[in-house]
């Protein structure tokens, strides 16, 4: 069953922007909104944020040895 919505054009807009700078189609972007709670707004951040991480693995930005050993014993208890 295909359900026809009209929306604004600056939504449609992200939406465009989001499918073209992701695998995601504009269907799919939509059915996450809706089925888990993932705003627009949350959807581009968080494809902000995997695009600044790529960016810095190409860059060769990775943590050290002891950034990485301090966050996994943040939480340790000895």
């Amino acid at each position: 069953m295909k359900n026809i919505v009209e929306i604004s054009e600056d939504l449609s807009r992200r939406i465009d922007m989001l499918a073209e700078r992701s695998t995601l189609t504009r269907d799919q972007i939509i059915e996450d909104a809706l089925s888990h709670g993932r705003s627009l707004a949350w959807q581009e951040k968080w494809l902000a944020g995997v695009a600044a991480g790529i960016a810095d693995a190409e860059a060769g930005n990775f943590a050290t040895d002891d950034e990485i050993a301090a966050v996994l014993n943040k939480y340790n208890q000895a």
